[in-house]
């Protein structure tokens, strides 16, 4: 989580009891497909000690309040404000991570909410930063600058605040935003409350005689299962429970609209779109250029599912037939053969990559299986910038499990090169780049196992785990994007937005990307309700990032791959740039412009390009 002056995260009444227990201390074993979280902090209690340091050194961030005015005074408030939040990253990492590698302990669970507390305490207490540095002008930062260059180490921050200047308020309003923005996060609150422990999952009963229960993790499962029947029944079975909370969803995320739209006029905003981008220095023509160039160029989703439909031997695809694979192959990779492998295949992007790639990977700097209590998923976690980044697995020795090192390694390795780089001060990256770094692992592992397959079983599977990643993270994303711009545009303009509604909206858009009425693929108007399973709506247009992400990333791994060492050279340095520029500034530095057709027209020749050898084998086959 990138943060800003008025950066703050949901606020807990009280800091809770001191933690010093044993039993949550880190993990005290030397297994090496454990993570060591002692390079964070020995144990609890030393995490503890720290704590309160930090505690008390807020004090010495809000003793600047009133005192920016002279090069002097604002370089000493700048240098307690990085040293608090350096502090604070590592403080949140560490509980953080031992909150998720075993989430039956109370003790880190409590440890995660003092950190939400001291977020924003540290909200509360720079909230008067960015009015009296705004106060102070360009012209007069300027002059500081050239009497104490120091100052020069925060040159990013001072002109990213004094850009800010018409939306921000002075400090009294600020440190009341500061504090509301707690309760802004509670329809976020609210849905994962009636998502994950309230909505009363079905069961259903399966063709082979097994009984399953539709939790949300249940229909991630049971969505691809190989019985069309049995898939069918899913999707009815749970999106018809989705369907009987339809108009509480709709209250709950209508309360979320309510509340972006307020913090955006509070702001003076003309737009919840331009309070969402403007704090990413992210322009609004990468968001609109992103809908118009998927909106033109739907005919390649639509071959996609057609082809879909031919393999899956289907005489008409509906909406339950996109999750199956549409090739089944045993693999099996240990992480022992893993590894290597994809080191091997990061081998395009130079000897330096690779040497930190194979650093990580054999350091205990990754919890990579699963087992009871441990959190689900995979991540990055990259903050703690005096120390490496962690990755969470829940490694399964398949192909997916690879693909997933591959990808949250990319992220590791960009983290490394940034903070080797770049000061703590401009180290950290926005998520528009920070998608870019995965997606070049994923397609750089993709052609190695492609130039190794040796039969036509091996190439379809791998060409099509491809095309389906990128359904899933490009057009899937794409569509979330366009339907969250007209949600919140809807909302702007007075529309009433029940839940019904805002079925109806989400319905218009799925049917469009997929097809529905030139006869593609058939939408049961039960599954409109898809709009309330997704909790990333609760992040203010967050969602399109990994579309744009693995645009950009697919073209720079194509120019890599064919060599070209330019190319490589500007992908690597962008890594290395960390947030030191504006993200789109970097990015077209780097040799991609977002705003334009170019890497867009790239992506749809690379899917039709796979999809023409897919459609050779097939052929082949056939004959």
């Amino acid at each position: 989580m990138r943060m800003g002056l008025q950066a703050a995260i949901a606020a807990i009444t009280l800091f809770g009891a001191v933690l010093t227990t044993a039993s949550a201390a880190t993990d005290p074993t030397n297994d090496p497909n454990r993570w060591d979280l002692r390079d964070l902090f020995r144990d609890v209690a030393e995490w503890n000690t720290e704590r309160r340091k930090l505690e008390r050194y807020f004090d010495a961030l809000a003793e600047c309040e009133g005192r920016l005015g002279n090069p002097k005074g604002l370089n000493t408030c700048l240098e307690r404000y990085y040293s608090a939040l350096r502090r604070l990253y590592r403080v949140g990492v560490y509980a953080s991570l031992l909150a998720d590698q075993d989430t039956s302990q109370p003790i880190p669970a409590e440890m995660r909410q003092q950190v939400r507390r001291l977020y924003t305490r540290f909200g509360e207490v720079t909230s008067y930063m960015a009015p009296e540095i705004i106060a102070l002008g360009g012209e007069t930062i300027a002059d500081f600058t050239q009497r104490l260059p120091k100052l020069e180490r925060y040159d990013r921050l001072l002109e990213t605040t004094l850009r800010r200047a018409p939306h921000t308020l002075d400090p009294a309003r600020e440190a009341l935003l500061a504090s509301a923005g707690a309760m802004g996060g509670s329809p976020a609150s609210i849905y994962r409350t009636l998502a994950n422990a309230n909505i009363p999952w079905p069961n259903i009963e399966l063709s082979d005689g097994q009984t399953v229960r539709l939790s949300q993790a249940g229909y991630a499962k049971h969505r691809a299962a190989a019985n069309r029947a049995d898939r069918e029944r899913v999707f009815e079975a749970f999106w018809g429970t989705w369907n009987d909370y339809e108009q509480t969803m709709g209250e709950t995320f209508h309360a979320h609209l309510q509340q972006a739209k307020f913090f955006a006029d509070a702001r003076g905003y003309d737009s919840t779109l331009a309070a969402s981008l403007g704090g990413t220095h992210v322009p609004e023509a990468v968001y609109r250029n992103l809908v118009d160039q998927v909106n033109a160029n739907l005919a390649v989703l639509h071959r996609y599912l057609k082809l879909r439909e031919r393999i899956l031997g289907l005489e008409q695809i509906r909406y339950y037939d996109i999750y199956p694979p549409l090739v089944e192959l045993e693999t099996n990779y240990p992480i022992e053969t893993a590894r290597p492998l994809i080191i091997k295949a990061m081998a395009p992007l130079g000897p330096d990559y690779v040497a930190k790639l194979t650093r990580g990977l054999n350091a205990r700097w990754m919890d990579l299986y699963p087992r009871e209590g441990k959190v689900s998923g995979a991540y990055m976690s990259g903050s703690a910038y005096d120390v490496h980044p962690y990755v969470l697995m829940n490694y399964n020795d398949d192909f997916d499990s690879v693909s997933t090192l591959a990808h949250e390694w990319g992220h590791a390795v960009h983290t490394m090169l940034s903070s080797e780089t770049q000061p703590f001060e401009t180290a950290r990256y926005p998520i528009f780049l920070a998608e870019i770094a995965s997606t070049v692992n994923e397609v750089l592992l993709i052609d190695n196992r492609m130039q190794a397959a040796t039969s036509d079983e091996e190439r379809l599977f791998y060409l099509g785990f491809l095309l389906e990643q990128w359904r899933g993270t490009f057009f899937r994303q794409a569509m979330f994007a366009e339907y969250e711009l007209t949600v919140h545009e809807a909302y702007a303009e007075g529309t009433p937005l029940s839940g019904a509604r805002l079925s109806e909206l989400y319905g218009d858009i799925l049917k469009r990307y997929h097809g529905h009425d030139e006869g593609v693929l058939t939408i049961d108007p039960a599954f409109h309700i898809e709009w309330a399973y997704i909790p990333h709506f609760y992040r203010n247009f967050y969602v399109y990032q990994y579309a744009t992400s693995i645009t950009a990333g697919a073209a720079f791994a194509e120019k890599i791959l064919a060599g070209d060492t330019t190319a490589r050279d500007g992908y690597l340095q962008l890594l290395r740039a960390g947030g030191s520029d504006d993200p789109h500034d970097l990015l077209v530095a780097a040799g991609v412009d977002m705003t334009t057709a170019a890497p867009y027209d790239a992506v749809f020749g690379k899917l039709n390009a796979v999809m023409d050898q897919i459609e050779t084998i097939l052929d082949r086959q056939e004959d």
